[in-house]
């Protein structure tokens, strides 16, 4: 398992993290996800067998919202 975090733009509000919280569980290879508005961050626990750190960019991005993986020294 591996925890990875992505800095999220665009976000206003609770509805907005409801939304990218469920998008990101519905990803195979997702454990956990959680997002949060203030900073807006999404912490992801994935199965990078699975899924990839393009491939949750990606997801959050078709919502709306530009999304960036942290680079590995600054994701914890």
């Amino acid at each position: 398992m591996h925890t990875l975090k992505f800095d999220i733009s665009g976000m206003s509000c609770g509805g907005c993290t409801g939304s990218v919280q469920r998008t990101l569980k519905k990803i195979s290879g997702v454990i956990h996800a959680e997002v949060t508005l203030n900073p807006g961050v999404a912490t992801v626990v994935t199965d990078p067998s699975q899924v990839s750190p393009a491939q949750i960019e990606l997801a959050i991005t078709s919502l709306g919202y530009p999304a960036k993986a942290r680079p590995a020294d600054q994701g914890q």
